[in-house]
C-alpha cells in the first residue's frame, strides 16, 4: 500500500463516503419478516460513529481492546464491526457457547436471542441488540445485559479516535486467524481483486454464505473496490432474481442468480 492508502478498515469507508456519501452503500433484507433497510454511505458513517463514541466513551474501548462480536449477518453489525476497528480494537468474532472464548473480551455486544446462555458468563460489559430494522430497543428482556439501542442513541454522529488506530495492531481474531487493522485491508483488496469486484458494484450475497465468508469477504472487500452492499437474511430463493433486477445488482457472492455474474466464478 502507498501512504495515502487505507491503513485500517474503517478508512475504506471514509473513502467511500469521501466519494458519494448520499448513495446507497448497505441495503438489508429479512426475508422471515419482509423489512428492508437501506443505509448511505453517510448514514452508515453516522451509525459507526454512534457506536464508536459509545465503545470508546463509556468503556474505554481503544487499541489493546478486545470487543466480541455474537451477532448474525446485518446492518447493524457492519457498523458494530467498523465502530470496534475506528477505536483501534480488535474483534473477536465467537460462538459464545465455545468454552473460554469469551475470556479477555472487554466488551461482548450480541444479539438479543443469544443473551441467554451469556446471562451467567462471566462479561465485564455486556451490550444486547434487538436488531429492530429500525434499530429500537431491546423488549422483553430482564437480563442484565445493557440495551444498545438505548445507549447508542445519544452519542455523536461524529467520531475521533483517543489514540490513532495502530496498523499493526490485532484487528479481527477468528479462531486460529488473527489479522492486523492493516492486513485486513490488505486481505480485503486483495480478495475484492481476485474475485473481481469493481467500483460501483453492487453486490448482493446472502447471510449464510457471509456468515461462512467472514466480515472479510461480505463486507471490506465490497468496501475496499467501492462497491455496495446487498445483505439477505432468510433468503426465499424465489424472491433473488427479482431483488437482483430491483436493487440493480450487479454481482452476487455465493448465489447463482440467472443473468448476474457471480464473484470468483468464469463467465
Amino acid at each position: 500500500m502507498t501512504p495515502t492508502d487505507p491503513t485500517h478498515p474503517t478508512a475504506l469507508l471514509d473513502a467511500v463516503v469521501r466519494r458519494d456519501s448520499a448513495a446507497p452503500l448497505i441495503t438489508f433484507y429479512d426475508d422471515a419478516t419482509g423489512d428492508r433497510v437501506e443505509l448511505s454511505g453517510a448514514t452508515t458513517a453516522n451509525w459507526v460513529a454512534k457506536c464508536g463514541n459509545l465503545l470508546q466513551e463509556e468503556f474505554d474501548v481503544g487499541p489493546g481492546s478486545t470487543v466480541a462480536v455474537v451477532l448474525p449477518v446485518h446492518w447493524q453489525t457492519a457498523a458494530v464491526l467498523l465502530a470496534v476497528w475506528g477505536c483501534g480494537a480488535a474483534v473477536l468474532d465467537t460462538t459464545a457457547e465455545d468454552e473460554g472464548r469469551l475470556d479477555g473480551a472487554d466488551v461482548v455486544l450480541a444479539a438479543q436471542d443469544r443473551l441467554p446462555e451469556l446471562d451467567d458468563a462471566d462479561v465485564p460489559n455486556l451490550l444486547g441488540l434487538s436488531l429492530h430494522p429500525l434499530g429500537l430497543g431491546m423488549t422483553g428482556y430482564v437480563g442484565p445485559a445493557r440495551d444498545f439501542a438505548a445507549e447508542v442513541r445519544g452519542y455523536g454522529d461524529v467520531f475521533a479516535p483517543w489514540q490513532q488506530p495502530d496498523p499493526t495492531g490485532p484487528g479481527l481474531v477468528l479462531g486460529a486467524l488473527q489479522l492486523t487493522l492493516g492486513g485486513l485491508v490488505e486481505a480485503a483488496t486483495e480478495l475484492a481483486g481476485r474475485l473481481g469486484i469493481g467500483a460501483g458494484d453492487r453486490v448482493l450475497v446472502v447471510d449464510e454464505t457471509a456468515a461462512e465468508a467472514g466480515p472479510v469477504a461480505w463486507l471490506l472487500a465490497p468496501l475496499a473496490a467501492g462497491a455496495s452492499i446487498v445483505l439477505v437474511s432468510s433468503p426465499d430463493p424465489e424472491l433473488l432474481a427479482a431483488r437482483a433486477a430491483s436493487e440493480r445488482v450487479t454481482a452476487t457472492l455465493g448465489t447463482r442468480i440467472e443473468g448476474v455474474r457471480q464473484l470468483g466464478r468464469p463467465d
